[in-house]
Formats: C-alpha cells, sequence, structure tokens
C-alpha cells in the first residue's frame, strides 16, 4: 500500500491510499503523478475563478454602505475561502511525499488494525487513515479519531485505552496488517 501524505513538521495529513500490487514502483509514481495533476487541477481552476470573484467585490463595495451590505460580506467571504482553499493545496504540492507503511506489528496510518472490545469481548476491524479519507462505511477510521489515536503506535496483544468524549473504555489489539 502506498500513501501520499502531507508532513508540515508538526502532522501528517494523508492524502491518498493506493494498494500495492504487482506494478511496484511505476504504480507508486503512477498514482502520485495523477494526484499531483489532480491538485494542480484544482489550483488552476481556483486561479481562474479568482478574477470573477474579486469582480464581485468590488462591484459589491461600489453598492454603498459596506457596514449592511450582505453582498459585500458574502463576496468577501467567498474571496476568502478561495484563497485559502489555494494556500492549502499549495502546501499540499509542496510538502507532499509518498510514504510506504513499515511491514511491521505497529499501528501506523495506511494499516488495518483487529481489535475486540474488553467491556463485550465484539471485535471491529479498521484501517487506520488520514482525516481526508475517513469513510465508517468502509471502515476506515482517523488517525486523529479516539480509537486511531489511542491505536497509534501501539503493537498486536496491546490493550489501550480510549478516551472518547463521553466515556472511557479499553480495548485489545488482535491483529495488525499493511
Amino acid at each position: 500500500m502506498y500513501i501520499l501524505a502531507i508532513n508540515n513538521g508538526n502532522s501528517i495529513y494523508c492524502i491518498l491510499f493506493v494498494r500495492r500490487d504487482n506494478h511496484g514502483t511505476s504504480f507508486q509514481q503512477h498514482h502520485e503523478i495523477w494526484l499531483r495533476k489532480k491538485i494542480k487541477a484544482e489550483i488552476r481552476d481556483l486561479e481562474n475563478s479568482r478574477p470573477g470573484k474579486i469582480k464581485n467585490l468590488a462591484d459589491a463595495r461600489a453598492l454603498g454602505d459596506l457596514s449592511e451590505n450582505a453582498e459585500y460580506s458574502s463576496a468577501k467571504r467567498d474571496l476568502r475561502h478561495l484563497e485559502s482553499r489555494l494556500r492549502f493545496l499549495r502546501k499540499q504540492l509542496q510538502y507532499a511525499q509518498v510514504y510506504t507503511p513499515s511491514n511491521n506489528d505497529t499501528v501506523e496510518i495506511g494499516k488495518t488494525v483487529t481489535f475486540e472490545f474488553m467491556d463485550d469481548h465484539s471485535t471491529e476491524t479498521y484501517e487506520i487513515v488520514g482525516t481526508p479519507e475517513v469513510d465508517i462505511d468502509h471502515n476506515k477510521i482517523s488517525i486523529a479519531s479516539p480509537i486511531g489515536s489511542a491505536l497509534l503506535n501501539h503493537h498486536s496483544g496491546d490493550v489501550v485505552t480510549v478516551s472518547a468524549p463521553q466515556l472511557t473504555y479499553k480495548i485489545k489489539i488482535i491483529s495488525i496488517t499493511v
């Protein structure tokens, strides 16, 4: 499995998971290039829409009193949102690197973990992913979730305490796979 991740020095944000197959490095490079093209296309689209947003802001400003001008507030908010998204995407391009999870017995991003709830002995299996990839319907939980953060850096057989907003409970790690 390959993961294109953003590491800003403090946190790792996962962008894309790609299952490893017989294509090896070229498969990895193909998906990295695909994702970079996708990000660049979104940047280009946002940059192309920027002049229109600036014109909308100027037109709204020309309407008069800015303190009660909903069009101005809306246009200003839209332009700020566009600029924020552009900064985010440019940082993704700047810091993105391919991350291959290690083939060991440690829970990390990109691994699938089976665990047992110690209170009722039911088991669950989840893939640990970055926040943008969360899909609970497909058993993908974030490293930032209560369970994901509790499991991180632990090993098979470990019993960890999960601190959720309303309760605290224990789970035992049964297996960890790449």
